[in-house]
């Protein structure tokens, strides 16, 4: 028993170090803003996977077609020709005379991620050598290419991304949205301070074309669950530095069911273990909620098990709030501060359901993700 006790203080210290540092992190990273020169705006093509319609689609798209910026293109890939967001596109078309947007509706397929086979056939009309490519489910405001296109003034940056913050519906994705905020994000913060890096969000890619060709192009990610953080982590490999990017981007959430939100962050999970295996055994570092309940239990409610929780759970809250509310101006963190211990017991279990299986599915796929997170069917009985 002393020695399980032991153990679990050494997670709980961990933990607490932890939460200094992404504090830290988190701080340093606003310190220092990323200037804007104004005579930088080269042309940029805006890639837009779509699929189907999501909770302000027309709103979210639109948004894209409002920037302050002298010269860019978007282009919305649609694979099923019967799909109702083409009606919207179609009206936005119309509301945006000024700005050069494109449709492609193709079904070529050229992998098992189907949004990569969108990205692969919108490819093929982008005019300019910087491509940005953003998820059908974010919103930005008027300054956003302006703002993000800025690092690769330096000609060593190959990748920009961005962190989001959640703009939600109903309970479940409440719950989501502070454990992205005040945990995912804590981590992506300690990274980019301590290393730098080495993925993207699909929250915000930028990417320039012959950096995208000499990685191989979509076909090189086509059969990759985490698409996002392949076009991250190959220009990394190949000597490109990945910047974040001081931009927030709005991530809209529609509504969800608790089965479906676990469902998927499991899925998530088990890509997150097969494509960074020791980082995600490391995730094990960051749980101190859990940890210092467990020691609290193991110890029988002593004092000193008590004192461990409390001084744990605060620095949590504390690291929590930096991140969510003062850094990513979260609205949903803000209110919500306080369900994190309860996020965190959820998140940990989650964690634990990575480890039992590296089959999933997707799209009303069987798949198996394999080392990396490629991804092959799962052949029916």
């Amino acid at each position: 028993m002393q020695m399980i006790e032991l153990v679990l203080l050494i997670l709980c210290a961990a933990a607490i170090l932890f939460y200094c540092y992404g504090i830290y992190a988190a701080i340093a990273f606003v310190r220092y803003p990323q200037s804007i020169n104004f005579e930088f705006h080269p042309p940029i093509s805006v890639l837009k996977p779509i699929c189907g319609l999501d909770r302000d689609t027309e709103i979210n798209l639109a948004s894209f077609c409002q920037q302050d910026y002298p010269q860019y293109q978007i282009i919305f890939a649609v694979r099923d020709r019967h799909d109702p967001v083409i009606e919207v596109i179609q009206k936005i078309i119309q509301q945006f005379p000024d700005v050069d947007v494109q449709l492609v509706v193709s079904d070529h397929v050229i992998g098992t991620n189907l949004k990569v086979s969108n990205l692969a056939n919108a490819v093929t009309a982008a005019k300019y050598e910087i491509l940005l490519i953003a998820d059908s489910d974010i919103r930005v405001g008027k300054d956003y290419l302006r703002r993000v296109i800025q690092p690769l003034q330096a000609e060593s940056v190959g990748v920009v991304t961005c962190l989001y913050r959640s703009l939600v519906q109903g309970w479940v994705t409440t719950l989501e949205a502070v454990g992205t905020a005040t945990d995912f994000h804590a981590g992506v913060l300690v990274s980019n301070h301590s290393a730098g890096i080495k993925f993207a969000f699909g929250s915000t890619i930028v990417i320039r074309k012959q950096i995208l060709e000499a990685i191989g192009g979509f076909g090189a990610i086509a059969d990759y669950l985490a698409d996002d953080f392949q076009l991250g982590h190959l220009p990394a490999q190949a000597g490109y530095k990945v910047v974040l990017s001081n931009y927030i981007v709005d991530h809209v959430l529609d509504r969800s069911t608790l089965a479906n939100a676990i469902h998927r962050q499991i899925r998530w999970a088990r890509c997150i273990r097969v494509s960074q295996p020791w980082g995600y055994l490391g995730l094990l570092f960051g749980y101190g909620t859990v940890t210092s309940l467990l020691l609290l239990l193991a110890t029988r409610g002593s004092i000193f098990g008590w004192i461990v929780l409390a001084v744990t759970w605060l620095m949590r809250l504390l690291m929590g709030w930096v991140v969510g509310v003062k850094i990513l101006h979260d609205p949903t963190v803000k209110k919500f501060l306080w369900i994190i211990p309860g996020r965190d017991l959820i998140s940990f279990a989650i964690w634990c359901l990575g480890f039992v299986s590296s089959t999933i599915e997707w799209r009303g796929q069987q798949l198996k993700l394999n080392k990396g997170g490629k991804m092959t069917a799962v052949l029916q009985k």
